[in-house]
């Protein structure tokens, strides 16, 4: 069959497969086109095509330098994966006894002598190395990265030639790592290529052609590679070149006096599942991932603390990031969380409060930045008792105060600040606004910078409003304030409550905690409106008969 244009994509491709790689099988065929006296007695080809027509040459039988048209002049052969084809040198090397040095050259002649007593080897030009053999381990080390020609190997290359796969038939001698060195001063470079390995295990098979001239077989100088193929225990193939399929075969041009052309197409005919096949395999699959999930289950466990019913529990990781745009050095953070009096609770063995670690300030742009990474972690709890509308109005508030140390070991209030904790879950990164109170005059500043007293709040909780205020308004007239710098807080809220798995088997979309617990007070809050509407119905009734009924038109309205 004539070809118009070659494949000139040499490169690897990737595959993925969850079938056992015995099944693989390759349909290779091999066929020599031209010696090269036609092509330096063929015109020029024309633009735009990649090579002369093939399909003008039909070179008659004499022309070939006296080659007859026999089976070397094209070979097909299907492969399996890891099937041992022997090449022409390989049956003249195992035929002498005195060439097997190793277990494996000793099978090997055993295979050769019973192939030559059963007829003979079928393939003539087409062979394979296996992952049992030598040429696998060399070649590994000198594979080109590109196609080109006339490629120098860059540093990267280089070092990367000493990498090597684990095979997947190593072992290691055993207790080899107690009696090993931990370190080695002077590798030698087989040390390096026999120590340099990657942990996955490799599978290497390279399909071959001897193309030696007719009558001249079994001269290493005459095979090339067709094809490589390599097999990791996960199931990925890769292939290089990749199955010919639609793209047209590949070729080869001989080097030496008598340079010659020869075409070859690799294609994938391993045999495709029946439909009751498929199915049987699927109900493995899925009985095996059935067994699986019980596996897990059954090291899980099903004591989950759960909730009570109308209750939310709240989890809370959070960081203390950093704080930034102090006058000081030497920060560190006090911090706390607020519950709302109530309904809100907290275990005791949790802490609702801490202080992060003295950090030094660096510059960053305009501003210095102490950088604390500090991790804490609380819990709280949240008992929905309450029907009323305004029931959860309150959330748990976090508090935090700055203080910055000197060299003597004496502190000063950088700042205060507070925020809401998040309702939604999720998470958040919050930045608090800090102020400090201060006093009028230089003398407060002399005395913060010496001695280190300054104003101070007695209740935190004044930041934002007292915990035990109790009137209806609050006055902060006559508090001189200044604005600081701020705080970085990174929070991950996680809550559980009964009703959000009743709103998940209902479909329902909520927009935070607050909603979704509101959702038990929803018909006593519709009848609570509805009772007011009602009272202030009857209370105008009640006025309107009060009245004189000359004032009171017949429709009810008063009568100017």
């Amino acid at each position: 069959m004539a070809e118009t244009a070659w494949n000139t994509d040499t490169g690897e491709a990737v595959y993925r497969s969850r079938d056992p790689v015995r099944n693989l099988r390759l349909r290779v065929h091999l066929q020599r086109i031209t010696s090269s006296n036609f092509l330096h007695y063929q015109p020029v080809a024309q633009p735009g095509k990649d090579l002369i027509d093939l399909a003008t040459f039909t070179p008659h039988p004499t022309a070939r330098g006296g080659h007859r048209p026999d089976e070397e002049e094209e070979e097909e052969v299907e492969i399996g994966w890891q099937e041992k084809l022997f090449s022409q040198f390989e049956v003249d090397l195992y035929q002498n006894e005195a060439a097997c040095q190793s277990p494996l050259d000793c099978q090997y002649r055993q295979e050769i002598v019973k192939l030559e007593s059963s007829g003979g080897r079928k393939n003539r030009r087409i062979f394979t190395y296996t992952d049992s053999d030598r040429y696998t381990n060399l070649e590994e080390h000198c594979q080109k990265m590109t196609t080109a020609a006339n490629e120098v190997p860059s540093f990267l290359v280089e070092r990367m030639a000493n990498v090597r796969r684990r095979r997947q038939d190593r072992r290691g001698t055993e207790g080899g790592i107690l009696k090993s060195r931990i370190i080695t001063w002077e590798p030698s470079e087989e040390f390096i290529r026999s120590n340099h390995v990657i942990n996955t295990p490799l599978q290497t098979m390279y399909i071959m052609a001897d193309l030696g001239p007719y009558g001249k077989l079994g001269y290493k100088s005459y095979e090339h590679v067709l094809c490589i193929l390599k097999v990791d225990s996960n199931g990925v193939i890769t292939v290089k070149p990749d199955f010919s399929g639609l793209k047209g075969p590949y070729r080869i041009e001989t080097e030496g006096e008598k340079q010659e052309l020869w075409k070859y197409t690799i294609d994938n005919v391993s045999s495709l599942a029946q439909p009751e096949e498929e199915e049987r395999e699927q109900r493995v699959f899925k009985d095996l991932y059935g067994r699986h999930k019980e596996y897990l289950s059954s090291l899980v466990g099903t004591d989950f603390e759960m909730t009570a019913p109308g209750a939310l529990r709240l989890f809370v990781n959070g960081e203390v990031v950093s704080a930034q745009g102090y006058e000081y050095d030497n920060l560190y953070v006090h911090f706390f969380v607020e519950l709302p009096a109530g309904n809100w609770s907290s275990p005791e063995f949790h802490q609702l409060s801490g202080v992060t670690q003295t950090c030094a300030t660096k510059s960053l742009g305009m501003d210095n930045v102490a950088y604390f990474s500090y991790p804490f972690t609380f819990e709280a709890f949240f008992l929905h008792e309450d029907e009323s509308a305004d029931a959860l109005l309150e959330w748990p508030v976090l508090y935090c105060e700055v203080r910055s140390l000197d060299f003597w070991q004496r502190y000063r209030v950088e700042g205060y600040g507070a925020v809401v904790l998040p309702t939604t879950p999720g998470s958040h990164t919050l930045t608090l606004p800090t102020w400090r109170p201060m006093e009028l005059g230089p003398v407060a500043e002399l005395r913060r910078f010496f001695i280190g007293g300054s104003l101070e709040l007695e209740d935190l909780t004044y930041v934002r409003i007292p915990g035990t205020f109790k009137g209806e308004r609050l006055s902060r007239f006559g508090l001189r304030t200044e604005t600081t710098g701020s705080v970085t807080f990174r929070l991950h809220c996680l809550q559980q409550s009964r009703a959000f798995m009743e709103s998940s088997s209902l479909q329902k979309r909520m927009r935070s905690v607050l909603d979704r617990l509101e959702g038990f007070s929803q018909q006593s809050s519709i009848h609570n409106v509805l009772e007011a509407f009602h009272r202030a119905r009857r209370r105008m009734q009640e006025a309107r008969d009060s009245l004189p009924q000359d004032l009171v038109s017949p429709s009810g309205t008063l009568v100017s």
